[in-house]
């Protein structure tokens, strides 16, 4: 008896997707299994596991926070990288902010802003930047200033209005960044005094002007210390930021600091392939060896 046409086309499509389901779905993971599993890949398939008294205390690939309960930076441990994902490897992510991101949203005065809901307030790019200079200066005893940044710590952005739209004489300035009753970063822009800003009030008929100040062209704080990586879980700290804490951590600890940037040294990684990128240092594997010694 004579098949269908149609059926033997079924047939021959459900053949496929039996073959191709055996091969793809279950003969090639198991055989890329069994090659992961081969001595000197092993590791690395199993996520790069740092073990301690044999327990996983974290993964060489990995960043992770060395804060206290309250989020506070422990003085006898390197600190990571800003992560914008608090290092959770479910939500790996970036902030998605770029250099236009200046503006902050100003929080509402009604509303507390420890609460879950919070108060709206969400901060700019460049907010985040200074903010975080601010604090790893104080943590580490330097000048944390840095040009576009407010002595507390903000953004330092105006909103400018003219009396032509974006040109001719400046009839208003506000620091938008700077919520009422705060002070303005500075007293006048071009002899129009300087408000704050306040919630509910819209600004952006004004240009966005910011403001260099005087801070250092080059900060003491270097970059990593106060942006996130692509992925948010960046393993590694620059030399320079791993150097700029070294005082703190000998002191903490009541060794040298000889030593410290020894172990630094000992746990600096080239340039991937000898020329992409620069020299890191695994903070987890760093933390580890002070541990140790």
């Amino acid at each position: 008896m004579r098949i269908p046409s149609w059926i033997s086309q079924h047939l021959a499509a459900l053949r496929a997707v039996v073959l191709f389901t055996v091969l793809t779905g279950l003969l090639y993971p198991l055989l890329i299994l069994g090659v992961a599993q081969i001595p000197g890949l092993r590791d690395k398939a199993d996520g790069s596991l740092i073990e301690v008294s044999g327990k996983p205390v974290g993964s060489s690939l990995i960043g992770q926070s060395f804060t206290d309960a309250d989020g506070n930076p422990v003085p006898k441990y390197f600190q990571s990288r800003p992560s914008a994902s608090g290092y959770d490897p479910d939500a790996t992510a970036a902030s998605n902010l770029g250099p236009e991101s200046m503006e902050d949203t100003l929080g509402d005065p009604a509303l507390d802003p420890n609460s879950e809901e919070g108060d709206g307030s969400k901060q700019a790019l460049l907010t985040q930047v200074c903010s975080r200079s601010k604090a790893v200066g104080e943590l580490e005893g330097v000048d944390g200033s840095r040009p576009y940044c407010t002595a507390d710590g903000l953004g330092a952005v105006l909103r400018v209005f003219y009396s032509d739209g974006v040109t001719g004489k400046v009839t208003r300035a506000v620091s938008v960044n700077q919520a009422c009753p705060a002070t303005p970063f500075i007293a006048t822009y071009q002899g129009v005094p300087v408000e704050c800003g306040k919630f509910g009030e819209d600004y952006s008929k004004g240009v966005l002007v910011p403001v260099r100040g005087s801070a250092p062209e080059q900060s003491a704080v270097p970059a990593d210390a106060v942006t996130a990586s692509g992925s948010s879980l960046d393993p590694h700290v620059s030399v320079g930021y791993a150097k700029l804490q070294a005082k703190r951590v000998a002191a903490a600890r009541g060794v040298s600091i000889d030593k410290v940037n020894a172990l630094i040294d000992e746990h600096t990684t080239g340039r991937a392939l000898g020329f992409m990128g620069e020299p890191a240092v695994n903070v987890l594997e760093l933390n580890l060896a002070l541990d140790r010694m």
